[in-house]
């Protein structure tokens, strides 16, 4: 673990486990992977990375993210319960889970409302201090660190406080170090949940954090105010995803505490990738990013006005609160998707492409992809892409290795309802004309398999690629069978993936184009040199 945030303040990320129940998102374990890089780039302390041993997917990702990702900045965190009524911390195997999740710290959720301890939980009040007690106490004795979430604290503070605020000592007497006041029915209002955080923490001494729903739209309103009120653990969700109408929203937060309270919460630099971070997110759960997202949506430093225009002329802080730049932003006079010198010099750097301060070459990219992303290409979630269309512009051509003279694919529906789908590629490669045809469960698979059987004997490293993740967007403003469509691919070789994109006024065009950038790029990284 290395360069870990100052300890007096947490910045926890649930995105993984409470942003997971949005409806419409679907993780799967290696979407899970991608956005804990992204979230550790980004330089939050903690990753709430699910429940294991309450399903195989976050069993999985807790052993698959011990093994593949080196944590730069966050811990990784396993989520659970505490143990259950008339059971021994020591003997329920749920808890177990947690210990054998590897996770160095663990959350439990802890009935905090007298009426779900009678209710849901069906046992005493005084039984539900003891199994809080009980858990905490042994996690702690196994070494991990605990926090505690208190769930619908607030409602329960409502109707008992003494004993809500009981379920917070017993915790932190135990030894959690974060207890959570959790709004898990995101009802509240600021005024109501500073005086509540002050309340609860000069009653009970405790270490505590805030985790908001944003059922009255106050979510990070709510979370602030807790903040002003003493509390020093946020938890918080990439772009506000979550139940029903979703939770904190991470960037808001993130970007209010180190803007506007002054609080340094993340590293040095992080703070300027939260835009690029925030569509990349989206990308990889397969939702448009919003465009009006406080801080890092397209529109939040976007101007049309004519009055505005004129003063920001003058000075564009007349009508931005920041400047856009501290949080990867571009300010806009026109409605169009931008991408400024900072971001390409910046992401070229990443990907190990030296632009060499040539301000010329720079401004090339930067026009193209304007042109491309109007045009409906993305390259916040298509670092592959990107660095090929660098590339291209540094050598003065597209890198190649083949070229393709035509490709079809077709699907027959037969008589008794099967379908079958057949694709032929016809290209050339190192002087060779080849013609390859191959089957599919659908189109685009047998494209990928047509493309594949025609070069890997020419290109043996394409035997190791393997085609991981794929998704189509068709593009808002655009309806039915004239839309257009983008598709986004990931592809991986053993050692790593990389994602690529196409756009086209067809699914199977716009796959084409995401399955060529795949396979050149692939080749790139396997050391092969171009054809001349």
């Amino acid at each position: 673990m290395k360069d870990l945030p100052d300890d007096s303040f947490h910045v926890f990320d649930t995105t993984l486990r409470d942003g997971a129940q949005r409806e419409g998102i679907n993780l799967t374990v290696a979407d899970k992977l991608t956005i804990a890089r992204h979230l550790d780039d980004f330089g939050v302390g903690f990753i709430e990375g699910g429940w294991p041993g309450a399903n195989p997917r976050d069993t999985e990702f807790f052993a698959r993210a011990r093994a593949e990702i080196d944590f730069k900045h966050a811990q990784l965190v396993a989520f659970g319960a505490t143990r259950k009524a008339g059971v021994q911390a020591k003997d329920d195997p749920q808890v177990q889970a947690l210990l054998d999740s590897g996770a160095p710290v663990i959350t439990l959720v802890a009935k905090s409302h007298d009426r779900h301890v009678e209710l849901a939980l069906r046992t005493t009040l005084e039984e539900n201090l003891e199994m809080v007690r009980d858990t905490v106490s042994h996690l702690r004795a196994q070494g991990r660190r605990v926090f505690v979430d208190c769930e619908h604290f607030f409602d329960g503070y409502r109707a008992n406080p003494g004993y809500a605020k009981q379920v917070v000592s017993a915790a932190h007497e135990a030894g959690a170090d974060v207890v959570v006041l959790c709004d898990t029915n995101g009802g509240m209002l600021p005024a109501q949940i500073d005086a509540v955080v002050r309340t609860v923490l000069a009653d009970t001494g405790a270490r505590l954090g805030i985790h908001a729903q944003d059922d009255t739209g106050c979510a990070v309103a709510n979370t602030l105010a807790a903040v002003d009120a003493g509390a020093t653990h946020v938890q918080c969700t990439a772009n506000g995803y979550g139940e029903r109408v979703g939770n904190a929203n991470l960037f808001p937060v993130a970007a209010a505490l180190e803007l506007k309270y002054g609080r340094k919460v993340l590293p040095n630099g992080a703070l300027a990738e939260m835009t690029r971070i925030s569509h990349a997110i989206a990308e990889v759960v397969n939702l448009t990013p919003s465009t009006h997202q406080p801080y890092v949506g397209l529109s939040a430093f976007a101007h049309k006005a004519g009055l505005h225009a004129s003063a920001i002329k003058v000075d564009p802080d007349l009508y931005q609160h920041i400047d856009p730049e501290l949080v990867g932003n571009t300010m806009r006079m026109l409605v169009s998707d931008m991408a400024g010198r900072a971001s390409v010099e910046l992401k070229g750097k990443e990907l190990g492409v030296d632009l060499g301060g040539d301000r010329e070459l720079v401004g090339r990219v930067v026009e193209r992809v304007k042109e491309r992303e109007l045009a409906g290409y993305t390259y916040e979630a298509a670092d592959a892409s990107f660095e090929l269309l660098l590339r291209e512009e540094i050598e003065g051509r597209p890198r190649s290795y083949f070229q393709v003279e035509s490709w079809r694919a077709i699907v027959e529906d037969r008589p008794d309802g099967t379908h079958a789908n057949e694709a032929t590629v016809k290209l050339w490669a190192k002087g060779e004309r080849i013609v390859s045809t191959a089957e599919g469960n659908g189109p685009v698979n047998a494209l990928d398999r047509a493309l594949r059987l025609g070069l890997e004997r020419i290109y043996p490293q394409l035997a190791a690629m393997e085609l991981v993740d794929y998704k189509v967007r068709i593009l808002e403003g655009k309806h039915g069978t004239e839309s257009t469509t983008r598709v986004l691919v990931s592809t991986a070789d053993g050692k790593g993936e990389w994602s690529t994109v196409g756009v086209g006024g067809n699914v199977i065009a716009a796959s084409w184009q995401a399955l060529d950038d795949a396979y050149v790029y692939g080749l790139l990284r396997a050391g092969v040199e171009p054809q001349e």
